[in-house]
């Protein structure tokens, strides 16, 4: 008995559906993912701002919309704001500080003459 190309079309498109959801949830779970990375990133020391930001970008690009992407958008913007600060502060430092000039060496005396001594 062959099967009908009509009743065969739903089930296909069925399947189908399932796996682009399939997908996408791994690519929102991936994504959810590359964000806390990039959280985890930002609360470093010398963070690497390029990384977290390229994480983001992810995170974005697969729709992901949430309170944690948007943490992390704006931790980056801190960080970069509290860099330029520091930059900006520690050249102002660099201007004010006046330069510094050698300490003088002392120059040497001569060795007091003493009169000859009598015999």
């Amino acid at each position: 008995m062959p099967i009908e190309a009509s009743l065969l079309k739903p089930i296909v498109d069925a399947i189908l559906g399932l796996a682009r959801s399939g997908s996408h949830a791994r690519l929102k779970h991936d994504a959810a993912k590359a964000v806390r990375e990039a959280i985890r990133e930002l609360l470093l020391a010398d963070p690497n701002e390029s990384e977290a930001e390229a994480k983001i970008a992810i995170a974005k690009a697969a729709g992901l919309i949430s309170e944690d992407v948007l943490l992390a958008d704006d931790m980056l913007r801190k960080v970069r704001a509290k860099k330029s600060t520091l930059s900006r502060i520690g050249k102002k430092r660099v201007a004010e500080t006046p330069a510094k000039e050698p300490p003088h060496k002392a120059a040497k005396k001569p060795a007091a003459k003493r009169p000859p001594a009598k015999k």
